[in-house]
């Protein structure tokens, strides 16, 4: 099934797994009545329900995010950096992030000055200092 931001049920999908957070294209989602005529985007994937979230407009507040989750991070370099001035990417060709990290328990919270978009478990963050690669782990 696929719900709208208010838990209606809009359309049928092929399956979570086939789909990504963000995602516009492929959803299989005409005009809704009731609804504008701008692209849905998927906000959130049940894998328990095989469901999905979509929303419109693609600055939608559930598709940011002010933080993420990272099990475990390979470090690049011999020496920590500073942990609360740091440069990141989500994404490949994505302009430099800034955030800060704290290690917990059960891995590494990474909060961004700026919220993120559609931020995807099993992508990669990747730690930089200018050109300089520290190290990078995977989005939990």
């Amino acid at each position: 099934d696929i719900f709208d931001e208010n838990s209606n049920l809009i359309g049928k999908h092929n399956g979570v797994h086939f789909y990504t957070l963000g995602q516009r294209q492929g959803l299989g989602i005409g005009g809704v009545k009731g609804s504008s005529e701008q692209p849905w985007y998927v906000a959130a994937k049940d894998n328990l329900n095989n469901s999905l979230t979509v929303v419109q407009d693609n600055n939608h507040p559930l598709l940011l995010n002010s933080e993420l989750k990272v099990k475990k991070i390979n470090w690049l370099i011999s020496k920590l950096p500073t942990l609360n001035n740091l440069n990141c990417k989500i994404r490949y060709r994505q302009k430099d992030q800034l955030c800060s990290l704290e290690e917990t328990s059960n891995g590494w919270v990474v909060s961004f000055e700026e919220p993120q978009r559609a931020i995807t478990p099993g992508q990669s963050i990747v730690f930089y200092d200018g050109d300089t690669c520290l190290g990078g782990g995977e989005i939990d």
